[in-house]
């Protein structure tokens, strides 16, 4: 792409990256950057900008179904190639990138803060957090290996051989634009996998730049194709039903994820879906409260509210109720800044956009017509931006409330009484989703019988703050399968082939 070119779909914002080859606004496929086949673009918008204006980050191609198509079979001739690549040859490559993210972590940072809203310092930690998905699949690359098995024919050895599944889809959300790609990325390099990923509509910069990264990483052409799109729902089908794609990763809703499924089931491919959670935060009463307020802010209201395993329902003992909410409130009102991310001495960003502004008035204005009282906060903030909305602490709410039955993905912390621990684990299991779950109490005891009764993938025992590559991250009933991360994030980019030796004496 020419200067020229570069610098007529992008805006002022978006034009103060330091370095400027890591804003792309084309797709990348089969090592080169291209336009879409139909000319079609969309704009993408900085959240914390207004009026609506004023907040053009950059028009990005939107590429169509036989783009895709087109990238797909690309992928398909990389992968047999890449799949007889060593694994220390491929771990060698994740580590390039490791290191390249280290190396622009600020921009990185920058471009999320623009088209996320979230604040600088979150932003940070996402890149942080998204490349050590590569430093930790590096370390796993070289030890995908094979199994021998015992015959029960003494004239037979049973080899079981892990090898890499093939061309996998990749479909993410925009509250993590970096991390939940290269969580899902980096295990399937590892595997010796090639991928087409779309990154969300609302945030493909910096999905872009790490295109860019993974070019001068040296990636073998074909290995990362990113292709950016505004028909979201045409492009995951497309993917789902495609023959030559064997795997789809998807991070996102429920909904989704089941029609994701379902269109899937043609080709019977392999999935893994991250989806919604409802997650509960227990405060016992002999928890150290302290730690429980800081840890309930810390999970509530990360970026807004607006994550897949933030704190959706606190139960607090009726006995510290009182207390705890007092502190919760006080703590609030001492340590939060509302504004633009890139401000100094922000604490928390925007909504997305006005679709999640909706839900969160939709769930505050149900719970108060049903008797919950707003403890903190409670209305929009129009003086900093249409999509800005007060943290805000809802007390004696009650399962007839919205907000207890639905994920509100915003800064919204209703909080309920309970009395006694069987009570409360009835309360927070009586949901269809299980992703994750925390609590905070002093009794050993209880840690290990409370982890164990709670119906979720993850739990949080006395902190808040779980997510780390170590971490097996995934859930259980509708918020999907398969996890991600760990030593076992290797394991669903793979198929098993069993082969049976005979002959031998």
């Amino acid at each position: 792409m020419s200067s020229k070119r570069l610098y007529s779909t992008i805006g002022p914002s978006v034009s103060t990256i330091k370095n400027q080859n890591l804003v792309k606004t084309q797709a990348f496929v089969n090592g080169k950057w291209i336009n879409s086949s139909s000319g079609e673009t969309f704009e993408v918008s900085d959240p914390a900008k207004y009026p609506k204006e004023e907040s053009k980050l950059a028009t990005v191609q939107s590429m169509t179904e036989d783009d895709y198509k087109s990238a797909i079979q690309k992928a398909n001739e990389s992968f047999q190639k890449f799949k007889k690549v060593s694994g220390r040859e491929r771990s060698t490559l994740l580590y390039k990138l490791y290191q390249l993210m280290h190396d622009n972590k600020e921009d990185l940072a920058k471009l999320v803060v623009l088209e996320n809203g979230k604040p600088y310092a979150d932003a940070l930690g996402e890149v942080v957090y998204a490349a050590s998905f590569f430093q930790w699949f590096a370390e796993e690359a070289p030890r995908v290996s094979s199994d021998l098995i015992q015959s029960a024919n003494p004239e037979n050895q049973i080899l079981a051989i892990r090898q890499p599944i093939g061309v996998c889809g990749i479909l993410t959300p925009w509250n993590f634009p970096l991390a939940m790609i290269t969580r899902k990325l980096g295990a399937a390099v590892a595997a010796g996998c090639t991928t087409v990923i779309k990154p969300a509509s609302e945030t493909p910069l910096a999905a872009l730049a790490l295109a860019q990264l993974s070019e001068e990483a040296g990636f073998p052409p074909g290995v990362v194709n990113i292709l950016p799109s505004h028909e979201s729902a045409k492009i995951g089908k497309l993917v789902c039903e495609d023959p030559i794609i064997k795997k789809v990763s998807f991070t996102g809703s429920t909904n989704v994820g089941k029609i994701l499924m379902k269109q899937s089931s043609s080709t019977l491919k392999k999935l893994s879906l991250e989806l919604g959670g409802n997650a509960p935060f227990i405060v016992f009463e002999d928890a150290d409260l302290e730690k429980a307020v800081t840890g309930a802010i810390a999970s509530k209201f990360r970026s807004s509210g607006q994550t897949c395993i933030c704190a959706n329902r606190l139960f607090v003992h009726e006995s510290i109720y009182d207390e705890f909410t007092t502190k919760f409130v006080e703590k609030l009102k001492k340590d939060v800044k509302l504004g633009n991310g890139l401000d100094e001495g922000v604490t928390h960003g925007p909504l997305i956009h006005d679709r999640s502004m909706e839900k969160v008035r939709e769930h505050i204005e149900d719970a108060v017509d049903k008797g919950a009282k707003v403890l903190l906060g409670g209305d929009k903030r129009p003086d900093l931006g249409e999509n800005f909305h007060d943290l805000t602490v809802l007390g004696d709410v009650t399962p007839k409330m919205l907000i207890f039955n639905e994920e509100t993905f915003g800064p919204v912390a209703p909080i309920i009484k309970f009395s006694t621990e069987e009570e409360v684990i009835k309360l927070a299991n009586d949901t269809p989703v299980g992703l994750a779950g925390y609590f905070y109490a002093k009794d050993y005891t209880r840690l290990f019988r409370v982890a164990e009764a709670l119906e979720v993938g993850m739990v949080g025992a006395n902190t808040a703050l779980i997510s780390e590559a170590a971490l097996p991250f995934g859930g259980v009933k509708e918020s999907g399968f398969g996890r991600e991360g760990s030593k076992f994030g290797v394991e669903d980019y793979t198929v098993i082939k069993g082969v049976v030796i005979g002959g031998i004496e």
